[in-house]
């Protein structure tokens, strides 16, 4: 375990460049749930994270639906709820409700409802259902940690990166969303599952290290800093704690919980072992392509499915059907 790095105060200084000296002191607030929510409750931040980059979410799609032009939502739509009516949904830890705000678009669904800490985010999800007639989702601002899950109500679960940041995973899993579920209730993740407090191994950041160095200097440059990036450490767990005290908190445990009360419906990997940490800070190089780009992001791509045919994937997307004992 590390517990400060050279890497915590280069995303400090990424941070407050980004964000302002505002946000760097909300995290000195004692109250965990105040940090937590000031990591989310935001206008539009202008960061560079591997999730901009338009061929990235390509490689997700591919590894995921099998279809590069087949986004998650659409594809459990096709294949999981077709010809279903009137599904009740639940959303815990919704942020800006992006994927709800879709699967509402659909009449398959009866209500959806979204629940998040961040009042701005849902603010904006909000206006964004009214502008475009969704009034089949609802948002409500709570911490989903004290959200009251009525028995036997809703057809879907539903978390997009959301559910690492939960604590007693297994009893929240285990006992209240499967309470919550109906009979043929379906759970459905979109999930960082690797290390807890995102403590990645040294042979990880080893090979992480290694991709950076097939990236040319000249595409290192960080985000409107004059700083290149050449090497990572690893995050120290008392910034990540500081910064977010929930962030991955028990991640290694999701797929052991829902594996142990859920019957698989469909799971598949698409990595980020190796591409989230490397691309951080430098991706919005790659938003637009030319050749050579084009040639860096596919060595990437091919450097991450070879580290992934001995390492368990760090993301998942997955589809579980309740059982019952």
């Amino acid at each position: 375990m590390r517990l400060i790095t050279i890497d915590d105060i280069i995303d400090t200084y990424v941070k407050l460049n980004q964000r302002g000296l505002s946000f760097i002191t909300s995290k000195m607030n004692i109250n965990e749930v105040n940090r937590a929510k000031s990591a989310f409750n935001h206008e539009i931040i202008n960061s560079s994270n591997w999730w901009i980059i338009p061929e990235v979410r390509k490689r997700w799609n591919k590894l995921v639906t099998g279809n590069e032009h087949l986004e998650f939502v659409d594809f459990t739509l096709e294949n999981y709820l077709k010809g279903k009516k009137n599904i009740k949904m639940l959303s815990l830890g919704s942020g800006n409700c992006a994927t709800e705000l879709k699967f509402a678009s659909y009449d398959n669904f009866g209500k959806i409802l979204c629940c998040d800490i961040s009042d701005i985010l849902l603010k904006e999800a909000e206006e964004f259902a009214t502008t475009n007639n969704l009034n089949n989702i609802e948002f409500r601002v709570q911490d989903a940690n004290s959200f009251n899950f009525p028995k036997n109500h809703f057809d879907i679960v539903y978390f997009r990166a959301s559910l690492h940041h939960f604590k007693n995973i297994d009893k929240l899993v285990s006992e209240k969303i499967k309470a919550c579920l109906k009979t043929e209730g379906i759970l459905i993740i979109d999930e960082y599952v690797g290390p807890n407090r995102v403590q990645f191994p040294k042979h990880q950041i080893r090979e992480i290290n290694q991709a950076i160095k097939l990236i040319p200097k000249k595409y290192r440059q960080r985000l409107n800093l004059n700083i290149t990036k050449n090497k990572v450490y690893g995050s120290g767990i008392i910034r990540m704690k500081i910064a977010d005290p929930s962030e991955c908190i028990e991640s290694e445990k999701i797929l052991p919980a829902i594996h142990k009360s859920y019957q698989t419906v469909y799971e598949a990997s698409y990595g980020g072992n190796i591409l989230m940490t490397t691309l951080k800070d430098i991706a919005h190089h790659f938003i637009e392509l030319d050749f050579e780009k084009k040639d860096i992001l596919n060595n990437l791509f091919q450097f991450e499915d070879n580290y992934l045919k001995t390492h368990k994937s760090d993301f998942i997307f997955g589809i579980y059907k309740k059982t019952i004992k």
